[in-house]
């Protein structure tokens, strides 16, 4: 009887083990991944294409990045949901000089995705576009674009539609903080996106009219009925811009920020607010550098910065040793 409950209480504890490790991961996978120094174009306005059957789950369009070629827009898309699961979009965050995007993940609640407003249920604050009853997804016609036809499960609930097209989170974006239940629902078992939705976001890396610089905030691939299919009669444009677009006066390669993992060590860029900010170039190096010098702007600078409070101290205790020692050699 005891080695019984010994093994069921050993068994419950491996369980909770396995839990807390997979919440976490779980939590690392949604930490920032990539940081740049200009911001994402705003969301362009278009029309979400028919659900193509029952269990499928809507996925908004957002802006991605390379650091090839910038910003690209990966088309809003259905894809089959894992069972009793909803996805939280990812989102760029601004702070500290640079833009950062959080990914996004599927868990049983929806959590925080910086208050943007993505359309189609994702207002900014949770779900509205349907909910799970039991292991059947049922759509709410107000938000989705539903054939009762093909999917029956269905309901009519009001939302409150505004028309934000602004893509990041932080000052010039929108200004929103989790809430505790979102910060919760954050904390919970997830799982990163699945492979048709990686899978998707790569072919759009590779569509060039779907990168920003090309199609201006305005793609021609807005939405597609599922993951990777950019041509269709379920492919739908986007109608306009959600703002006026403004070229970055920068390359990507200068915009790229410094990695999650040392963006501490780095001193933060100046914020850019409109994406029209540009580094001064020094041509001059270009020059010295193929005459084998180094130019001024080049050699170390001399640091003046003023020594902390820790360093005032170990070099007063320093000095202090250095005179006990002195004292000791004259005797």
């Amino acid at each position: 009887m005891r080695r019984s409950v010994r093994w069921v209480v050993f068994g419950f504890l491996m369980l909770t083990v396995s839990v807390l490790s997979l919440s976490t991961a779980s939590s690392a996978e949604i930490g920032i991944g990539i940081s740049v120094r200009i911001g994402p174009p705003a969301l362009p306005v278009y029309v979400q294409p028919i659900c193509p059957g029952p269990g499928y789950h809507w996925i908004p369009g957002y802006w991605a990045w390379s650091d090839d070629n910038g910003y690209y827009w990966v088309p809003g898309t259905w894809v089959v949901a894992p069972v009793g699961m909803l996805w939280t979009p990812g989102y760029w965050g601004f702070a500290g000089g640079f833009y950062g995007w959080h990914a996004g993940y599927w868990g049983p609640h929806v959590g925080f995705y910086g208050g943007i407003n993505y359309g189609f249920g994702y207002g900014g604050v949770g779900f509205a576009g349907g909910e799970w009853r039991g292991g059947t997804f049922f759509y709410n016609r107000s938000v989705t674009s539903v054939n009762v036809t093909n999917v029956t499960n269905v309901y009519n609930r009001t939302v409150i539609v505004n028309n934000t097209h602004t893509s990041f989170n932080g000052p010039g974006g929108i200004v929103a903080r989790p809430t505790p239940q979102e910060e919760a629902y954050g904390r919970e078992p997830h799982t990163a996106a699945l492979a048709a939705q990686t899978e998707h976001e790569h072919a759009a890396g590779q569509n060039r009219q779907l990168f920003a610089s090309e199609n201006h905030g305005r793609p021609a691939i807005a939405a597609t009925g599922k993951p990777g299919e950019f041509s269709g009669l379920h492919v739908q444009r986007s109608s306009a811009a959600g703002e006026p677009y403004h070229a970055p006066k920068m390359s990507p390669q200068e915009a790229r920020g410094p990695s999650a993992g040392n963006r501490g060590s780095e001193t933060p860029a100046r914020a850019v607010g409109n994406s029209n900010e540009r580094s001064t170039a020094r041509p001059a190096n270009n020059e010295a550098g193929k005459r084998g010098q180094t130019s001024a702007a080049d050699k170390p600078k001399p640091n003046n910065s003023k020594p902390s409070k820790q360093e005032k101290q170990a070099q007063k205790k320093a000095d202090k040793q250095a005179k006990a020692e002195q004292k000791r050699n004259e005797r």
